[in-house]
């Protein structure tokens, strides 16, 4: 992926950092103490902990790979993931019980507001644009963060973990691999389907909605988290993934664009049965104490992306883009 601009004084030193071999680029990388002004849920640090994230999927131009488990760049990313979880947890109620934290997935409000009601009954072009290029940030590597779950799982959670991940990667089709129908969207909206095209343009609330999914998955110790995001993903899918086929069709979007949340309606929907029942269930079984995480990842999960809708509404309704950069 392309090395983005830095937001401030914190990526920007990270970024100028890692154009060097670690051995040289040591000196200028920032201290562990230098998370310490950023404001967790700003630009400068959501996208320092992005650009950290990344060396640990596919690379960043001109960043040797050297640094993807470098003692010091991951002293730095520890203390940029405390900022964020930290002020994440002080925000977010803990505890709670997980079947009702589940059963409130499944209940939509009667009066939803969120981005894809204001696509489906009033967006314009523009607007369905702009939420693709945000969502590309995740959906072009679709699946791929909550991979770190399955050696942290095993019996039957495992197994029905992996037979969901198998639908998103396809069912053993290149040609049906999620992120690649989402790259087909992408053309038929006429934005550009290079992986990580968007960093440079997407908010620090669209970054913390991918970084939180990294953040859970990297670190056993959170599993439970984990597996909290990965359920509220598959159960609250279908219908949200139903309006926005409407808002593709009504706006002429193109046969890709509405394919790929046709495909999310109809798989998504009986995934939630297997999430719910198998992953989760089997899960609580063996490790019970793992529950007030659960319902921690579901809560951090609902309230990021209140967050990030609250970002494009805001945004939209005033006449405004929702992004830092324009297409």
């Amino acid at each position: 992926m392309e090395r983005p601009l830095g937001r401030g004084e914190l990526s920007a030193a990270l970024l100028d950092a890692l154009t060097y071999e670690p051995e040289q680029g040591h000196g200028k990388l920032p201290g562990p103490a230098a998370t310490e002004p950023a404001d967790p849920y700003g630009d400068d640090l959501q996208l320092a902990l992005y650009i950290c994230y990344e060396l640990h999927y596919r690379g960043l131009d001109g960043v040797p790979d050297a640094w993807e488990w470098d003692p010091e760049l991951l002293r730095l990313r520890a203390a940029l993931e405390r900022r964020f979880l930290d002020r994440l947890r002080a925000d977010v109620p803990a505890g709670g019980d997980v079947a009702a934290a589940l059963e409130g997935l499944l209940t939509e409000p009667a009066d939803g507001t969120g981005p894809s009601h204001f696509l489906q009954d009033e967006g314009e072009p523009w607007h369905l644009r702009e939420y693709a290029a945000h969502r590309s940030l995740y959906q072009l590597k679709e699946a791929d963060p909550h991979a770190w779950a399955i050696p942290r799982l095993t019996g039957r959670a495992k197994a029905a973990f992996v037979a969901v991940e198998y639908d998103e990667f396809g069912a053993g089709r290149a040609d049906r691999v999620h992120a690649r129908l989402y790259a087909g969207l992408m053309r038929d909206l006429g934005l550009d389907d290079t992986y990580g095209h968007y960093l440079g343009h997407a908010p620090a609330a669209t970054l913390a909605t991918v970084n939180v999914i990294s953040l859970f998955g990297l670190h056993r110790a959170l599993r439970g988290s984990l597996v909290g995001h990965f359920a509220t993903v598959e159960i609250t899918s279908p219908p949200g993934a139903r309006r926005l086929v409407k808002a593709m069709e009504r706006l002429g979007a193109g046969p890709a664009a509405a394919h790929f949340y046709a495909e999310h309606v109809e798989a998504d929907a009986v995934h939630e049965q297997l999430v719910r029942r198998e992953v989760i269930g089997d899960l609580l079984r063996r490790e019970p104490e793992l529950a007030a995480d659960v319902t921690f990842g579901i809560a951090a999960t609902e309230w990021l992306e209140e967050r990030f809708g609250a970002s494009l509404l805001s945004a939209w309704r005033a006449g405004e883009s929702s992004l830092r950069l324009p297409l």
